[in-house]
């Protein structure tokens, strides 16, 4: 049997780092490459010493993620960095978020989003055994388990950094971000290539599960 390859937590995080440079994060923070690497090195520490969980992107599951808050670089500026592997047409948000709707959708308390411009998202699912689901059950299982639901930002780290994970069939609702009604976030594939849009909480999809982690953390551990 061929042993598998250990996994180098903190090569992933120099990858991780590296795409963002590559998809211009930097300038759409306003920042230079450097001042994007010494924002993000802090949390490197964090990364080596917790990336211990099963990483396994083929099959939807990540040790890690290094997540850009909004605040930082806007959603509607991410969403055209993410592509579906092998493909080059950029993402994008959905018409049907109205004008001004994607300010509301934002981290729910029990998020307790870490008070940095970046942080880590550990131990992290797209959820596919949650597809067909109604997603308020899928949200209540995850709560009991005491896990996290990704948010918006969170959803468009792991489609940046790890295209395979957003295949036919296993898309990813993001019950960590709300706006107050019955709209669940989620993205998809739509036009051979990734797409934020929403679903209503009550109703279940076959293609769409719903992605959780373990813990987040902002400081470098």
């Amino acid at each position: 049997m061929t042993p598998q390859p250990t996994f180098d937590a903190g090569a992933e995080f120099d990858r991780q780092v590296h795409t963002l440079v590559e998809h211009d994060y930097p300038a759409m923070a306003g920042m230079t490459p450097e001042q994007f690497h010494a924002l993000a090195a802090p949390l490197r520490t964090a990364a080596v010493n917790g990336g211990s969980l099963g990483h396994e992107p083929d099959a939807g599951r990540l040790s890690f993620l290094l997540v850009v808050q909004r605040q930082v670089v806007p959603i509607e500026q991410m969403m055209p960095r993410t592509t579906l592997r092998g493909k080059t047409k950029p993402g994008f948000v959905d018409h049907s978020f109205e004008p001004g709707s994607l300010e509301r959708f934002v981290a729910i308390k029990e998020a307790d989003l870490p008070d940095r411009p970046v942080y880590l998202l550990f131990g992290v699912e797209r959820g596919e055994e949650f597809c067909g689901v109604v997603p308020n059950d899928a949200m209540e299982t995850i709560g009991a388990r005491g896990r996290t639901l990704l948010t918006i930002e969170e959803g468009i780290a792991m489609t940046t950094q790890f295209p395979e994970v957003l295949v036919k069939n296993n898309c990813y609702s993001l019950g960590g971000s709300r706006c107050g009604d019955r709209r669940v976030p989620a993205i998809w594939i739509s036009k051979n290539a990734p797409k934020l849009g929403w679903c209503w909480e009550g109703n279940p999809h076959t293609w769409l599960g719903m992605a959780s982690a373990a813990h987040r953390a902002g400081d470098g551990g």
